[in-house]
């Protein structure tokens, strides 16, 4: 009499948090690597976004420099005001991704990403990020032209790796925002003057320009909940070596761009409707 075979053991269709992370990065990578191939086919969009903060540089920041306008205490004012255009050529290059995705849904594209296994969250996050590196190779050439223009910059590996991860996180948060308003106004016409509204008020209503001090009093609580000032006031820190609150600078950057891109993938779906 034969005896009748063990059922072989039952195996979870779920995998472990572990694999789901691995799942989770390798997707945000490929998303990642997606976006730079199509910064390769184009590389004078770079050259002609540069051209932005250099003038800030070499029109502003000397100017002042000269007139000794704006008080810095002992750091020169082109030294001072160097991360801010570092951080503001950043949100240039980030606010306006959203409309890359509501040109992908126009193309079908943003429809066909969504049936796939790729988790919302890896899609939005691998924009995020690549946004982030396209901010790093424009900030590469922001910093040779202060160094150019004798701003004392550190060369401390370290502090510049740090650099580049406040960088990442600054241009991620403000990508998931500009998909976020792209996916409650959903066309490119409204994002188009919704970025342009708010990225002013963003950029001086932070102290990229001028010290929190000289602010009058709204100004200051604006300011204070301004993901842009934590961004510069790291790269200050990290880059010229003023006081900076790191420890409290790279918490909200994290804590705002996991919640931006939590938000962005909630949203998505609305967006391909």
């Amino acid at each position: 009499m034969s005896v009748p075979l063990a059922a072989p053991p039952a195996v979870s269709a779920d995998p472990g948090p572990l694999r789901q992370l691995q799942i989770l990065a390798a997707r945000v990578g490929a998303m990642c690597l997606i976006e730079l191939q199509k910064l390769r086919r184009d590389q004078t969009e770079l050259l002609t976004r540069a051209i932005q903060p250099a003038l800030w540089l070499l029109i502003f920041g000397e100017t002042f420099t000269r007139i000794k306008a704006i008080p810095t205490g002992s750091t020169p004012y082109l030294d001072y005001l160097a991360p801010g255009i570092l951080a503001q050529s950043a949100l240039f290059i980030s606010i306006f991704y959203g409309i890359q995705i509501i040109w992908e849904r126009d193309a079908g594209v943003l429809a066909k990403l969504l049936v796939t296994p790729t988790p919302r969250a890896a899609l939005v996050a691998g924009k995020a990020f690549a946004a982030g590196v396209r901010a790093l190779v424009q900030a590469l050439m922001v910093l040779i032209l202060a160094a150019i223009l004798g701003v004392g910059l550190t060369v401390n590996p370290l502090k510049l790796l740090a650099m580049a991860v406040v960088l990442v996180l600054g241009s991620a948060f403000f990508c998931c925002l500009s998909i976020v308003i792209a996916g409650v106004v959903l066309s490119r016409e409204r994002l188009m003057g919704i970025g342009q509204a708010i990225t002013m008020p963003l950029f001086f209503g932070s102290n990229a320009l001028y010290p929190v001090d000289l602010m009058p009093g709204w100004l200051k609580v604006l300011s204070h909940v301004n993901p842009l000032s934590y961004q510069v006031d790291a790269l200050r820190g990290l880059l010229i070596g003023t006081p900076a609150h790191l420890g409290l600078d790279f918490a909200v950057l994290v804590v705002a761009t996991v919640a931006a891109i939590s938000v962005a993938s909630a949203l998505l779906g609305r967006l391909a409707r």
